[in-house]
């Protein structure tokens, strides 16, 4: 039995870390944002703070994100983030005793992918580490009956990855992972801006455009909004107005790749499973699954119903709290994991 005072569930997002505490439910959101200062890069601020001043600081502080595409870019940055919203989430009692936690990763990260991950979850002070593959935790979150025998689809958009898989009995049958996710529409926002209007913008401002005017499937009115950043020939500040028609267009290519790793699992589900799949529909979670349109241009393009779990972004965290509180799945899983520990 796991008796060590606290169980966290971490799901360790390229844009966002949410923590999950057993018995109290979601304890942390900060964005996976570390600030850092001088050459020994000391950290300075993590998360929200870290955050306001991504664009915005002087030559000697650097704000970054330590991870990249759903895996470990800068281990030590991570390993500092990581402690400090562990000590965040169990305060003092986490000085006494090493929390137990439960980590997601993304279906398809290498083995030294998801060895960092552990060791960085170690190293930032807690004791055991059970990976969980993030398309499973998404699964459990969203509610989904999946020890039944019958086939259930996920597709978990996130910063950095999209996993998409098909799950029964406990297990995952097909799945796939692209490196792919929300800061990649942000990129595409960014680059056509800068094409179409000689205009820089910065994250924020990219994610607030997606926000806005951003969608995969037309608006029933088409929006427009006054976007303002540095005019690349000039040097000096300029604002432009963009429509969601454009915006649309810039992130099209993206879109389209998770619509087709989508079609690439359905071809490979068995067709039992794909009966199934035509009756429960297939399941949005993560933050893209927010993106204006993207339930309905999917159902399109498959002719399966499509629905947005309830409360998208924190699925994968809620996941993992249902694997804390299932003792039995819990020590089964962990079994089967061992020789990640």
């Amino acid at each position: 039995m796991f008796t060590l005072g606290e169980r966290l569930g971490i799901d360790l997002g390229t844009a966002t870390i949410v923590v999950y505490a057993h018995g109290r439910g979601i304890v942390v959101r900060e964005p996976s944002v570390v600030a850092t200062d001088g050459p020994d890069g000391r950290v300075l601020a993590v998360g929200e703070e870290a955050q306001a001043m991504l664009g915005r600081t002087p030559g000697s502080i650097v704000a970054k994100r330590p991870l990249r595409d759903g895996v470990i870019a800068d281990y030590s940055v991570t390993r500092e983030m990581l402690a400090y919203l562990i000590r965040k989430a169990t305060g003092f009692r986490g000085k006494l005793f090493k929390p137990m936690a439960v980590i997601c990763i993304p279906s398809a990260a290498t083995s030294v992918e998801r060895r960092a991950a552990l060791d960085a979850t170690r190293a930032a002070g807690a004791g055991k580490v059970i990976p969980i593959e993030e398309p499973m935790a998404a699964a459990i979150g969203a509610g989904l009956p999946i020890a039944a025998p019958g086939g259930n689809m996920v597709v978990d958009i996130g910063g950095g990855t999209t996993d998409v898989a098909v799950i029964s009995l406990g297990g995952i049958v097909v799945s796939d992972s692209l490196r792919l996710g929300g800061n990649h529409l942000d990129e595409a926002i960014i680059r056509h801006i800068k094409r179409v209007y000689n205009l820089d913008i910065g994250e924020r401002t990219a994610e607030g455009i997606k926000i806005q005017v951003g969608s995969a499937y037309e608006f029933d009115d088409e929006r427009e909004l006054e976007v303002r950043g540095r005019d690349v020939i000039s040097g000096l500040p300029k604002t432009v107005t963009v429509s969601s028609i454009e915006i649309r267009s810039a992130i099209a290519e993206c879109i389209s790749s998770v619509i087709d790793a989508v079609k690439s699992i359905l071809e490979r589900t068995p067709p039992e499973l794909s009966s199934d799949i035509i009756d429960r529909g297939i399941y949005l979670t993560g933050g893209g699954a927010l993106l204006h349109g993207l339930d309905r241009l999917l159902e399109l393009e498959t002719g399966i119903p499509v629905r947005i779990a309830d409360d998208p972004i924190s699925c994968v965290a809620m996941g993992t709290g249902k694997v804390l509180e299932e003792a039995d799945f819990l020590h089964r899983h962990a079994r089967s994991m061992e020789g990640y520990w």
